[in-house]
Order: structure tokens, then C-alpha cells, then sequence
């Protein structure tokens, strides 16, 4: 019935009103191809996350990547197109800028095509599936599954392990950067004790990275798995022992987790995981999530980082129009994209997978990697001259600066590919009768409210996390079946 009543407004809303309200905007703004192509860009990313929230099995994943693209890759600098402002200086012709907005939609229909691929299955595959789920249905029981078919679960020892480990590293954490009055001033505080602390010397953030990526990951999952079970399981919430574990874990969370001492789109990941491990099920509150996102995102996410500095360095921002703050504030994928085109074709050319070896290896410290890539966004902003080089580089600009047009669209098909897959099977699992501990129904959601990091980039910040939740996700994961064994 919710689908039903949405239908026609949202796809309206979505693909057509408000891109013509943007339009309508007095600016300064050229019209030309780069502001067409801007127009169906944001058209075309409408009508894919109308379809995201009107289908009928949830997609984590996909509509994550279409709630990005609608307003980070479209509405934003549709608006900073109307009014000829942006938040970061375009330095290259308007020609770069044409070529970046082509690959946007050029990356974006490669996406839509690898998640249609992932709907063909070979025969030999269908097969598979239909047993596949034969042993999901005995998965309580442990028989008639092989290793292959059956889903991953929760070790429960492995579990405890993991939430001593994150009381230490959270512990360590608050230590390190001096105490809890830190984590609840300013993220400018925050950048203050991680140099006096010593862990960002020398041009390395590998010794940061590490130390705010354990202490904030895992207190997450570990918060997310008790959550899991305690909504799904009537035993665990009649267990004195699981709740006082799930009431420190959030009392944790609130100190390493909270919006004001992190980033907010690491903010947004905590809550989008926890939103969908909460309401594991619920197709109207799938549907709402992703309605008000873009609300969300649009009046509230310009403004939310009014904790970022502290009182003598907050930034006021006055606006005569709802579109000033996306032309002032954080959305500069585009721009940057066009930049990173200009600065590959003013001499240095693709790299051909060395940025990509960098976010594979962050760990690596520069003192044992001299030549170790700096991130994407840095190096553009570095070559640009900007003052702050704290700058996006989205998932467009990192596989074409690596593999040119033809890796780009190679890859965001693979990522339409692999997120329509993961969908597909998490829509599969995500039922009433799903264990608690069933692994795929922790992670997908934190993959997916991380995905807008990913997404905006630069890969080398963002795949210190993922590889702590990996580590993580590992550790707790088992197929064994016997009693006691696994969470349930």
C-alpha cells in the first residue's frame, strides 16, 4: 500500500520537480552542455532512486549508491550550475568539465547494466540456488548444507572476544587523545590530540588511521551484533548479561561514535547500520529511510557540521536560497572530478592502478614506502594550490585516473554487478524466521552506510575501515552448526 501511494509523487518529486525547481533558480550560471548534461544526469539518478524505493525486495546496496548520486553527483551541482558558485575552484577548461559529467552518466548506466547481468544465472547456477536454499531452511539444524550454500553465523565465543577487544581499543582510544571532554568539543579538537599524540608524523596518517579505526569499528559491529539479537531473540532479552553488554557498548559508541568528534558521513554510517539492523525487515521503514535521506541530505547535511570547529572558528553561513549551501559547502565530486581530468592531461597521465595500490596497502608506513601514493583528493588539491586539500575524489575520478574511460566503466559495472548480487541474497536471508546471528544481516547494512564514503572518496582514507571490519566480520564468522556454537 506504502508503494503504492508513493509511486507517482516520489518518481514526480524525485526526477522531475525538483530538478525543475533548481532550474527555475535566478543565477549566474552558463547554460550549456555541461548544465544539460548536468539536467539529465540528475533526471536519470531520480528515476533510479524512485525505482530503489518502489521495488518491491529492499537493495542496500544499490540504493545507496543511487542516494549518492542523486544528490552528491546530481541536485548539488545542478544547483551549483544554476548559480555559477562552487565549493571548489574548477581549474580546468569547460571542456573538463563536459568530459566529467559525461563519465558521470556514462558510469552510472554501467552500473544499471552489471545489476541487470546479476539477474542471469546459468542453469548449472539456478540449480545450485534451488539447493542453496533447501539448506538455508535447515540451516538450525545444521543438516543438508554444504559449506558453499549455507550462511555464514555468528561464533558466540569468538563474539566475547571481539567485545573485549573493542573495550580496549575504544579504551585506548579515549586514552590516547586525552580523556572524554575531547570527543564531545570539536573535531578540531580531535585533529589537535592526534598530533600532540604523535600519530600523524612525519606526513604518515597511516598510525591515526589505525588507532581511530579500531577504536570507532569495532564498538560498532559489536554494538550492531547485540543489537541483532536482542531485537530478533526473546532469550537474549530475558538474559541480565546481554543487555548490560549491549548498555556499555552503547555508552561507548556514544563517546568514539558520536557526531560530534567524527565526520559526518562516518556519523551517517553508524546510523544508516543501525537503522536496517534495528528493522531488519521492515519494507516501510526501508521506504521512508531512503524518502527522507534526500531531505535530509538536501536541508540538513550542509548545516551539520557546526561541531567541526570550536566557537572562535565557527563559520557562519547566511543564504538567501536553499541552493547557496550546496554551492558552499561539501559537494564537489564533480568539480573534482573534472579537476582530476585536467590534471591528468596537464602531463601526468593515468596512473594504471598505482592510487589503487596505495588504498590496498594504507597500512604500509611511509618510512618503509617513501613513494607511497598520497590520496587522490590531496594530490589534485595539492596540484591546484588550494589551501585545504581535505578534498572528495569520487569513485568516477579514482578508476579513471587509474584506468582510463574504459576501466571506469569496466568497473562500476563489476560494482553494479557485485551490489545487485549482494542484494539479491541479503533480500533472500532478511526474513522473520533469519537466525540471529546471521553475519550477512550484520554486515550489508554497514557496508551500505559506508558505501557513501566509499562512493565520495578518496579511497586510500577510506579503506583503513574496511579492512578493520573485515578483520572483524572474520573473526566472528563460522558455518559450524553445532549446538552452542554459533549466536542464536
Amino acid at each position: 500500500m506504502l508503494a503504492r501511494a508513493l509511486a507517482v509523487p516520489l518518481v514526480l518529486g524525485l526526477s522531475c520537480f525538483l530538478p525543475l525547481v533548481v532550474v527555475s533558480q535566478s543565477g549566474q550560471g552558463p547554460r550549456d552542455a555541461a548544465f544539460h548534461l548536468q539536467f539529465v544526469l540528475t533526471v536519470y539518478c531520480g528515476v533510479r532512486l524512485s525505482a530503489m524505493v518502489l521495488a518491491a525486495r529492499r537493495k542496500l546496496l544499490q540504493a545507496s549508491f543511487w542516494m549518492f548520486c542523486y544528490m552528491a553527483m546530481g541536485v548539488a551541482p545542478l544547483a551549483q550550475a544554476v548559480l555559477g558558485r562552487v565549493p571548489t575552484p574548477v581549474v580546468g577548461p569547460r571542456e573538463d568539465l563536459v568530459q566529467a559529467v559525461s563519465l558521470v552518466l556514462l558510469g552510472c548506466f554501467a552500473f544499471d547494466v552489471g545489476a541487470l547481468f546479476a539477474r542471469y544465472r546459468p542453469p548449472w547456477r539456478r540449480l545450485g540456488h534451488t539447493h542453496g536454499r533447501s539448506a538455508y531452511d535447515g540451516a538450525a539444524t545444521g543438516r543438508g548444507a554444504s559449506a558453499d550454500t549455507r550462511p555464514m553465523l555468528i561464533h558466540r565465543r569468538r563474539l566475547f572476544l571481539l567485545v573485549l577487544l573493542a573495550f580496549a581499543a575504544g579504551a585506548l582510544l579515549i586514552v590516547k587523545l586525552g580523556g572524554l571532554s575531547v570527543f564531545f568539543s570539536s573535531r578540531q579538537e580531535i585533529i589537535a590530540s592526534v598530533e600532540e599524540a604523535g600519530l600523524s608524523g612525519d606526513g604518515s596518517q597511516a598510525g591515526q588511521a589505525l588507532l581511530r579505526g579500531f577504536g570507532t569499528v569495532l564498538p560498532l559491529i559489536a554494538l550492531l551484533v547485540y543489537t541483532r539479537w536482542l531485537v530478533t531473540s526473546q532469550r537474549a532479552r530475558r538474559t541480565w548479561s546481554v543487555i548490560a553488554t549491549f548498555g556499555a557498548l552503547v555508552v561507548l559508541n556514544a563517546i568514539v561514535n558520536n557526531p560530534i568528534s567524527n565526520p559526518r558521513y562516518w556519523f551517517l554510517t553508524v546510523m544508516f547500520a543501525l537503522l536496517f539492523t534495528v528493522f531488519p525487515v521492515s519494507a516501510a521503514m526501508y521506504r521512508t529511510s531512503l524518502s527522507l535521506g534526500v531531505v535530509v541530505a538536501l536541508l540538513v547535511f550542509p548545516f551539520a557540521d557546526r561541531f567541526r570547529y570550536d566557537e572562535k572558528n565557527t563559520r557562519q553561513v547566511e543564504t538567501t536560497s536553499f541552493l547557496e549551501p550546496l554551492a558552499l559547502k561539501d559537494y564537489d565530486q564533480v568539480g573534482m572530478f573534472a579537476n582530476t581530468i585536467t590534471y591528468a592531461e596537464s602531463g601526468p597521465g593515468h596512473s594504471y592502478g598505482y592510487q589503487l595500490a596505495g588504498a590496498l596497502l594504507f597500512a604500509v608506513p611511509r618510512s618503509v614506502w617513501p613513494d607511497k601514493p598520497t590520496d587522490t583528493g590531496v594530490l589534485v588539491g595539492e596540484w591546484m594550490g588550494t589551501v585545504n586539500t581535505n578534498l572528495s575524489s569520487p569513485v568516477w575520478a579514482e578508476l579513471w585516473l587509474d584506468f582510463g574511460p574504459v576501466g571506469m566503466t569496466a568497473g562500476l559495472a563489476a560494482i553494479g554487478y557485485a551490489a545487485a548480487r549482494v542484494d539479491r541474497r541479503l533480500a533472500r536471508r532478511a526474513v522473520r524466521r533469519a537466525s540471529p546471528g546471521s553475519l550477512l544481516l550484520i554486515a550489508v547494512p554497514l557496508l551500505a552506510g559506508y558505501s557513501f564514503i566509499l562512493i565520495r572518496g578518496p579511497l586510500l582514507q577510506a579503506t583503513g575501515r574496511v579492512a578493520i571490519a573485515v578483520l572483524c566480520l572474520v573473526l566472528i564468522a563460522t558455518y559450524r552448526r553445532e549446538r552452542g556454537v554459533w549466536l542464536g
